[in-house]
C-alpha cells in the first residue's frame, strides 16, 4: 500500500494500528475506522451489541472519543424475517448511545451471509494519540479483558458451551472499552492497541515491532474466561487461532516450560477484546488503584524490554 503525503494524516496503515488518524485543525483530529463481523451469538440484539461494540474498541484504543457511526448490515433477506435486522440493529443503536456517540445512517445489502458493523468517527487531540508503536523499554503492560471469546464462539456454534460460560462470553464482548480507555488517558500511556482477531500475541507482535523493542508475557497472569482450557482440551479451537499462531510463532520465544496447548488461547482471534496497555512503573500503581476503586477489570500481564532476536517473549 503506497504511504500518503498528505501532512495532515497524523496515523495511517504503515503501523497496522487500530484507527487512522486525520487532521482538521490545530487541537482537533479525526479518528477513523470500520469492523464487520458474523454472527457470534444467537440472540440478534446481542449480536448487534457485540458486533457495534467492537467497531467502537478502535477509536478507545486510540485514545479517542466516538462521536458518529453508520451501519454496515449484510442480510439473507431470502431467508430470515426483516424483525432479526431490526433486533440487530436495536442492539447496535443501544451501543452507540452507550457510547455517546450519533447514529447518522447506514447502508444494507443482500448477501447470503449475514454480517453486521459500524464506520465510526471519533475525535481527538493531536498532541494525545495513543499508538500501538510507542512502546517504551520499562513500561509494564496491562490487559482490560480475559481471553478466548473466539474459542467460546466456537464451542457455541458445536454447541458444546455451557449457558453460564456463553452468558459471561457474551457480556465480556459486548462491554465497552470507554472506561478503561478514559481511565488510561490520565496515566500518560506508552501504547495501546485492543486484542482483536490476530489475538494476544499478535498484537503484541505488531506493538513490539513498531517500537523497535521485544514484549516479555508472563503466562500465568494471563486471564481466560471460564471454561476456555477445557474446551480447548475439547478441540474447541477455531481455525483463526490455529493460522494466528502459524503465521506470528517466527516472532516469538516462549520457554522450555510452555506447553503447546496452553499457548493456543493467547493466539485466539478476539471479538471486542480488552486494551492492551503499557505503563511506566512510576504510573501502573495508580491506574491499578482507579481501575480497582472503579472496578474495571485489569491484569499486569508482562513488560517492555530492549529489544531482542524475538519480538515477543513467553515465559
Amino acid at each position: 500500500m503506497p504511504r500518503s503525503t498528505d501532512p495532515d494524516l497524523l496515523v495511517g496503515p504503515e503501523t497496522s494500528d487500530d484507527a487512522g488518524v486525520y487532521r482538521i485543525g490545530d487541537d482537533c483530529a479525526l479518528v477513523e475506522t470500520v469492523d464487520i463481523i458474523t454472527p457470534l451469538v444467537d440472540d440478534p440484539f446481542l449480536f448487534g451489541q457485540i458486533a457495534a461494540a467492537n467497531s467502537l474498541s478502535d477509536v478507545y484504543a486510540m485514545g479517542g472519543r466516538p462521536l458518529t457511526a453508520m451501519n454496515l448490515a449484510f442480510f439473507p433477506s431470502c431467508s430470515l424475517p426483516v424483525e432479526i435486522l431490526s433486533d440487530i440493529l436495536a442492539g447496535g443503536a443501544s451501543k452507540i448511545q452507550e457510547a455517546g456517540a450519533c447514529l447518522v445512517g447506514g447502508h444494507t445489502v443482500d448477501d447470503d451471509e449475514l454480517k453486521y458493523g459500524l464506520t465510526v468517527t471519533g475525535t481527538i487531540d493531536p498532541n494525545r494519540i495513543v499508538r500501538n508503536s510507542t512502546a517504551r523499554p520499562g513500561e509494564m503492560l496491562v490487559l482490560t479483558k480475559p481471553l478466548g471469546s473466539g474459542i467460546i464462539s466456537t464451542a457455541i456454534k458445536a454447541d458444546m458451551a455451557d449457558e453460564k460460560i456463553v452468558l459471561e462470553a457474551s457480556d465480556w464482548m459486548a462491554q465497552l472499552n470507554k472506561r478503561a480507555a478514559s481511565m488510561m488517558l490520565g496515566f500518560e500511556p506508552g501504547a495501546c492497541t485492543d486484542v482483536t482477531g490476530f489475538g494476544l500475541v499478535g498484537h503484541a507482535v505488531e506493538m513490539a515491532r513498531g517500537a523497535r523493542a521485544t514484549i516479555r508475557l508472563h503466562r500465568a497472569s494471563i486471564p481466560l474466561m471460564s471454561g476456555v482450557s477445557a474446551l480447548v482440551r475439547d478441540g474447541m479451537v477455531p481455525a483463526g487461532c490455529y493460522r494466528n499462531r502459524d503465521f506470528y510463532s517466527r516472532y516469538l520465544e516462549t520457554g522450555d516450560d510452555i506447553i503447546p496447548d496452553e499457548m493456543l488461547p493467547l493466539f485466539d482471534p478476539q471479538t471486542s477484546g480488552g486494551l492492551l496497555i503499557s505503563l511506566t512503573p512510576q504510573r501502573i500503581g495508580g491506574f491499578l488503584r482507579l481501575a480497582e476503586n472503579s472496578g474495571l477489570f485489569v491484569r499486569v500481564i508482562g513488560e517492555v524490554i530492549p529489544p531482542c532476536e524475538h519480538s515477543v517473549e513467553i515465559i
